[in-house]
């Protein structure tokens, strides 16, 4: 079956498939990218996608159990990072079929890997008061400005870009949504170290940056659309307890793991993302080490583990409930912003118990990867060094994203219906609204 076939109608049909592409495909001699660009033009990378965006037009919980059956069989999974996740189904949704056969193959292939540039020192939770500016000047666009918090901008060889490209417009409406490629002298990324000792965030800086004319996604002075659709799938995304998916390997050039065996790193860990687990594991990891502690018959231990249990049970139910509103044509309102906020519930929770499990270790962190031996050879306990990074990681779910603040702003104003805070900027010109010096 091609990516262009009717995707099949029930869950026994698509494992059966699945099973017997793999069988028939599945070569672990292959290079990376080879496999990943059979896997890719195959429709497996994300088969969420539409099929003339080489997807296969599944729901998000037939394309989990795609991902599943690629794991069980032990096959090298798709092309994690954000292109997967964000680039390639705004793209699908606002690009021209020129744009997607030209970054989407890239991205399904694991071609390149791509960044997020958004937020800026300015412009985080007000998203719209960017100040980046991009000018156009003959075929290309001339981009000025700064961003941060740009997730594995060190590896991305393109990156989602936000401009503001009519400053005399209202702020919502002068944005403009770029493919900007990372290669080029006026891109400097700085990483930025964080808590846990990893560097996943970087801020960027543009200084005459060129993008080419036909490089925004949809169109001029209506990114804030786009941008829109970017966000959705994040928060989707990030409320199903994910991330970004994929195998051991890193897409992209900078990475340079396409010329590596793949059958060498199915199965393993991505060399350059951080350890970010999903809520299942999360549960998983809690309940084992209570269990290796000696503690599962501590009443608030087991009160706060089924708690935890409880939680990412209706994560999975409202992932159900989802799937079957679209199926039927219709949508849940406010559903993935409901999911963002469960899952900042779940790791400040996994935050709190991992702690109180591992008492005064919990102080004990393994800053850097050559620290880890380390760590597990003084402690004697090797799951200590994913609880410590896993309480130290909890500040930043609630935040990136859109705040917490802002998910219920949102549930509260588009779903709710309940009145907007007080002052109307929606209709004053960017360049007239007062800025901080």
């Amino acid at each position: 079956m091609t990516a262009t076939d009717e995707a099949p109608t029930t869950s026994i049909e698509l494992v059966d498939e699945i099973r017997t592409w793999l069988s028939e495909n599945w070569d672990p001699d292959l290079t990376v990218g080879e496999w990943w660009e059979r896997m890719g033009l195959a429709g497996w990378s994300h088969p969420a996608l539409p099929t003339n965006a080489y997807g296969r037009d599944l729901s998000r919980s037939d394309a989990n159990l795609v991902a599943r059956e690629f794991g069980a069989h032990g096959a090298l999974g798709a092309p994690g990072g954000l292109g997967l996740l964000l680039a390639a189904p705004t793209i699908a949704t606002h690009g021209t079929q020129e744009q997607i056969d030209t970054f989407v193959r890239d991205i399904v292939t694991g071609r390149q890997a791509w960044c997020q540039l958004f937020s800026e020192p300015g412009a985080g939770s007000d998203l719209a008061g960017l100040g980046t500016r991009a000018e156009l000047d003959g075929d290309e666009w001339v981009v000025n400005g700064q961003k941060v918090w740009t997730s594995l901008g060190q590896t991305a060889d393109m990156g989602m870009l936000i401009a503001r490209t009519n400053p005399d417009a209202p702020k919502h409406q002068g944005i403009t949504w770029f493919a900007i490629d990372m290669h080029q002298e006026g891109v400097d990324v700085r990483p930025l170290i964080e808590l846990t000792g990893h560097a996943m965030f970087n801020e960027v800086f543009l200084s005459d940056a060129r993008v080419p004319a036909g490089n925004n996604i949809g169109d001029v002075n209506n990114g804030w659309a786009v941008t829109n659709t970017t966000l959705m799938h994040e928060r989707a995304g990030l409320g199903a307890g994910g991330g970004s998916g994929g195998g051991g390997a890193t897409p992209g050039t900078i990475a340079d793991q396409l010329g590596r065996r793949a059958g060498d790193l199915a199965g393993a860990p991505a060399a350059t993302s951080r350890p970010r687990p999903t809520d299942a594991r999360r549960k998983s990891l809690l309940h084992s080490y209570a269990e290796q502690h000696g503690k599962t018959d501590d009443p608030l231990i087991r009160q706060d583990l089924a708690r935890l249990h409880t939680l990412t049970e209706l994560g999975r139910f409202n992932t159900e409930r989802t799937k079957a509103a679209r199926a039927a044509g219709k949508d849940i309102p406010g559903m993935p912003n409901i999911g963002k906020l469960s899952m900042s519930n779940i790791v400040r929770l996994s935050r709190d118990l991992g702690l109180r499990l591992a008492g005064p270790a919990g102080t004990l962190h393994a800053y850097a990867d050559d620290d880890r031996k380390t760590l597990d050879e003084a402690t004697g306990d090797p799951l200590l060094a994913m609880i410590t990074f896993q309480a130290l990681y909890a500040q930043a779910p609630p935040i990136y994203g859109g705040t917490d603040q802002i998910q219920r702003n949102i549930i509260g104003e588009r779903v709710l219906g309940l009145p907007k805070e007080p002052g109307d900027t929606k209709n004053v010109p960017f360049s007239d609204l007062p800025k901080n010096q």
